[in-house]
């Protein structure tokens, strides 16, 4: 069942050796504070009317990690689509790349905290990146994404590197 909201995003991944490193984003702002297992996604964004889904997950990519998605586009892996809990369908590509967490920085966005107070702060869509084994990563990513990470390991076991 979907409620017609779309996301598009990347999953950054890298090589440590032989070890394989996935990168993903913890939401930042107040309702995220103390939450971690389970919350963390791949940078993403929504998708609106007209918008092209490849360069909406660029655009977010940028936008909550404050680098470019490296490559040409041609490097770019499609994963699918998944539907989170609450039917938002997102579509995801995957990418080699390499970026530095402490650098990281996310655009921000405003809210009532705490509700119903009159008082707005801004916070970063991304208060965090990690780079994450493939273990620690399913731990910590939202569940419903977790197919992401299998389509991603199963393309690599393929011979894809």
């Amino acid at each position: 069942m979907s409620n017609g909201r779309v996301s598009a995003g990347i999953l950054m991944y890298r090589w440590r050796g032989d070890t394989l490193e996935m990168l993903l984003g913890h939401p930042g702002g107040p309702y995220f504070a103390h939450k971690d297992d389970g919350y963390w996604s791949i940078p993403k964004g929504e998708v609106e009317l007209g918008e092209e889904l490849l360069a909406v997950a660029l655009r977010e990519f940028r936008e909550e990690t404050g680098s470019p998605v490296p490559g040409s586009g041609d490097d770019l892996v499609p994963l699918g689509e998944i539907t989170q809990k609450g039917g938002k369908r997102v579509v995801a590509w995957a990418v080699e790349g390499d970026l530095d967490p402490a650098t990281a920085e996310s655009n921000l966005f405003r809210v009532e905290w705490p509700p119903r107070s009159g008082r707005y702060a801004d916070y970063p869509e991304i208060d965090e990146v990690a780079w994450l084994s493939p273990v620690d990563a399913r731990r910590r990513i939202k569940e419903t994404q977790i197919p992401l990470l299998e389509r991603l390991e199963e393309h690599l076991r393929s011979g894809a590197r």
